[in-house]
């Protein structure tokens, strides 16, 4: 069974790669990723706040006392929020390189140009195999208009990928008026691989303190039909590799986001739940369903889904709309429930 993949000219033992967690911050769990057989590793990503702190900082410590006595020698910095400062992550990339074999694939996280040119230079000098923009952004101001909001995209990738020789990886939002256009735009700039799609936070209110608060939802199976709507939609249109993530919680999962045209399938919230052990178990799925299947590779499967092959893929969406809301039936009936026709 062959289950080898390219992912941004990469070559990969697999579809499943870990995507930015927790456990990317630790080079051990990065090494127990790999003997799990994960095919390559996302680190956490570096945030562009913690960038302009640490060059807010550097300008406080030469500034600060200049126009002081001369005996004042001691300066304190304000306490950091960020667990990982710049140069630890670069460290940390350094450390990984030489603990696995398995690319290493850094992640940038913000909204602006600032930083990302020269950092992105750092990380590949550290030995990042790729980079990926994990470009979160959330348009508050009620005066731009969605091309705006796209040149940001488009601007920040554009900068980033004149720095560095490595392969770029966009993740992309869904709410994008045009994503198919947006993806276009990208990869006719040189987008090596497009990621589909950044969760973005949804913030709770704690109605005891009478605060907003942080509320992380770990995605659920659910999740995946977005990026596979999208990915099949794209697949064979653009020349950038596609990445899935996003719900994918088992080897039937991961077969469908393939099918649908998926380079490599991400694993996050399903590793948090169960373990970085829980990969193999996930391998071990999508080789059963192979055999039973009679496929023999997961190059045989890629992108036998997808809307590559439709004459209108518009059409299609449509129909199968309109199929979908014909299937929809009341659960009052008392001999048949709800799950009957939801799963």
């Amino acid at each position: 069974m062959d289950l080898t993949t390219t992912y941004m000219g990469l070559e990969l033992k697999s579809p499943l790669v870990p995507s930015a967690s927790p456990f990317s911050e630790d080079i051990d769990r990065i090494k127990e990723m790999e003997d799990a057989g994960a095919s390559a590793v996302v680190m956490h990503s570096l945030f562009e706040e913690q960038l302009q702190l640490e060059h807010d900082e550097l300008h406080h410590h030469l500034t600060q006392g200049s126009e002081s006595y001369a005996e004042a020698l001691t300066y304190f910095p304000k306490p950091l929020f960020f667990r990982v400062d710049p140069e630890e992550y670069l460290d940390h990339i350094r450390k990984s390189k030489e603990k696995v074999s398995i690319p290493i694939i850094a992640s940038l996280n913000g909204s602006s140009l600032s930083g990302w040119t020269s950092y992105a230079s750092k990380i590949q000098q550290a030995g990042a195999d790729a980079l990926e923009l994990n470009i979160y952004y959330v348009p508050t101001d009620m005066d731009l208009v969605a091309q705006q909001i796209e040149e940001t995209y488009i601007d920040i990738f554009k900068a980033v990928k004149a720095t560095v020789t490595i392969p770029v990886a966009v993740k992309l939002s869904p709410f994008f008026t045009n994503i198919g256009n947006m993806a276009k735009r990208l990869d006719a700039a040189g987008a090596n691989a497009l990621v589909l799609f950044n969760r973005f936070y949804q913030p709770d209110i704690n109605l005891k303190t009478l605060e907003v608060e942080p509320h992380i939802l770990l995605s659920t199976p659910e999740a995946m039909r977005l990026p596979l709507r999208w990915i099949a939609i794209l697949h064979g249109r653009i020349h950038a590799s596609l990445a899935a993530t996003s719900g994918i919680y088992t080897g039937v999962d991961a077969i469908k986001m393939l099918m649908a045209g998926a380079n490599i399938t991400m694993l996050c919230s399903v590793l948090l739940q169960h373990g970085i052990n829980h990969i193999p178990t996930i391998e071990g799925q999508m080789r059963k369903w192979m055999e039973e299947h009679e496929y023999e590779s997961v190059k045989q499967l890629q992108g036998s889904m997808s809307q590559q092959h439709c004459s209108n893929p518009s059409v299609f969406e449509r129909v199968q709309y309109m199929r979908a809301i014909q299937t929809l039936k009341p659960g009052w009936r008392k001999n048949i429930e709800p799950s009957h026709y939801f799963g």
